[in-house]
């Protein structure tokens, strides 16, 4: 059977064709949020098999493949590589309107120029056409992200890493950039049992003992100085809700030391020390011109017997319908009062939030930046064609899609770039509708130019890289 993936992909007109072709399908890719690991960049890593690359992580397929019936002894046990893809292969055809179907034919489309329909009876070629390719040197990690002109990545860091990988990456042999991301989230959920773990971390890199909140602000200080060194600029937070009550260093203060001698803490404490932590942290990005992202609204692990078993981020995360206007402008307006919020990208994952976030972010514009304070791009569980086109038209009634940063993988996984196609196909196919509808006018190369703009230039220019 032909593959449906054809040269006009969800491009339904010939003004969507014409910006898609001729504007938004050469640009490079700036990829400033994901989740790869900088080793298997800097090292070149070569994957053994399409299982290896492709399932091994993914928690969108083991989701999928756990809804299919599949045991979980194919999707994280101890089946060979080649059963686990044979049970993959036997999902894709149940994943039809699910954007993994889409994803998966584009994958194997742009990375190995295979056009079959993924399915049981084509699985076992596959996967040894697929296999054989990945094992030449033109399937290693550098050249894959070559191969969809990327040009810069920025990776998901501890403030604890050594960033070891980074200063050893060859961004002139490698053709592109990889920068660090600083994640400190660990740091701020004083509640949680890591978050001890991570402090003394912490004072095993900065060689100093942290009783303080003073202390503690001074070594994540050092450990953004040390980021920054590193060619980092932007910070990210992965949280249930941004984090606003009105606190006080001594408040803040007297929970860190509770903590800190075993003993337990109230939720109202733990949301004095959280508030501090992040208030700091903000300020912190401002002094030094990052970009802080917060990706707000998951309700993570919700699965005890599989997190028991397999750990956590195994695909047993969903929407949360948490609060989020009032301590999220809170915590702007604080830091615009004090003129010390840095450029920042929000990203919400309810839908229903939407244009919550979509007005949050007009609030505090200052004049200045273009889009200094975004709405970022539809996330996680709406990271598919109804959530990006309701993400695309939200910003375009309620703030300036011109402004917009556009796409980012947001993946532990290095086929996933041809999701930046995904979108700019879905970017150009909403414009040309316009287009053909009369509601924009026919006038191409000013909206090729904004094309352009949201799928490359725009994220440039903002984060500086």
């Amino acid at each position: 059977m032909n593959n449906f993936i054809t040269e006009n992909f969800l491009l339904q007109s010939s003004a969507a064709r014409r910006l898609y072709f001729d504007y938004a399908q050469g640009m490079p890719i700036i990829d400033y949020h994901n989740h790869l690991i900088p080793q298997e960049i800097t090292s070149n890593k070569k994957f053994k098999n399409i299982t290896d690359i492709w399932l091994n992580g993914d928690h969108y397929k083991w989701r999928a493949m756990r809804a299919n019936g599949i045991a979980e002894n194919f999707i994280t046990g101890q089946a060979s590589d080649l059963d686990k893809f044979r049970k993959w292969s036997e999902t894709v055809p149940y994943t039809m309107r699910n954007p993994l179907y889409h994803w998966t034919h584009l994958e194997l489309q742009r990375y190995f120029d295979i056009s079959e329909l993924l399915n049981a009876k084509t699985s076992e070629s596959i996967y040894h056409a697929t296999s054989e390719q990945l094992n030449t040197p033109a399937y290693a990690t550098q050249k894959l992200l070559q191969k969809m002109n990327v040009e810069v990545v920025c990776t998901t860091d501890d403030p604890t890493d050594t960033l070891e990988h980074h200063i050893s990456f060859d961004a002139k042999d490698a053709g592109f950039k990889m920068l660090p991301g600083f994640r400190p989230d660990k740091l701020i959920h004083i509640d949680q049992d890591s978050f001890l773990t991570s402090l003394t971390k912490l004072e095993t890199v900065i060689g100093q003992s942290i009783t303080s909140l003073q202390d503690l602000v001074g070594a994540i200080q050092n450990r953004i100085d040390f980021f920054h060194e590193m060619g980092g600029r932007i910070a990210d937070h992965g949280l249930n809700q941004i984090y606003a009550a009105e606190f006080t260093d001594e408040e803040a203060d007297n929970v860190l030391k509770k903590v800190l001698q075993k003993k337990s803490i109230y939720p109202g404490e733990s949301l004095v020390f959280k508030s501090a932590m992040l208030y700091y942290l903000a300020r912190m990005y401002y002094a030094k011109g990052w970009t802080m992202q917060f990706h707000l609204g998951a309700l993570r692990n919700n699965n005890d017997r599989l997190s028991s078993i397999l750990g956590a981020d195994v695909g047993c995360d969903s929407i949360g319908d948490f609060d989020q206007a009032r301590s999220l402008s809170r915590f702007l307006n604080r830091l615009d009062k004090e003129e010390k919020l840095c450029k920042t990208v929000l990203y919400n994952l309810n839908p229903r939030d939407n244009e919550v976030f979509a007005t949050m972010a007009g609030n505090f514009n200052d004049g200045i930046t273009p889009g200094k304070i975004q709405w970022g791009s539809a996330w996680w569980f709406l990271d598919q064609k109804d959530g990006m086109e309701d993400q695309i038209n939200v910003l375009s009634n309620m703030g300036l899609l011109s402004r917009f940063v556009g796409m980012l993988t947001d993946s532990r996984s290095f086929l996933s770039f041809p999701r930046h196609e995904y979108f700019r196909r879905i970017l150009c196919n909403l414009m040309g509708q316009d287009i053909e509808n009369g509601l924009l006018p026919n006038d191409i190369p000013w909206l090729g130019k904004m094309v352009q703009d949201i799928c490359y230039r725009n994220a440039k220019e903002y984060f500086k890289f």
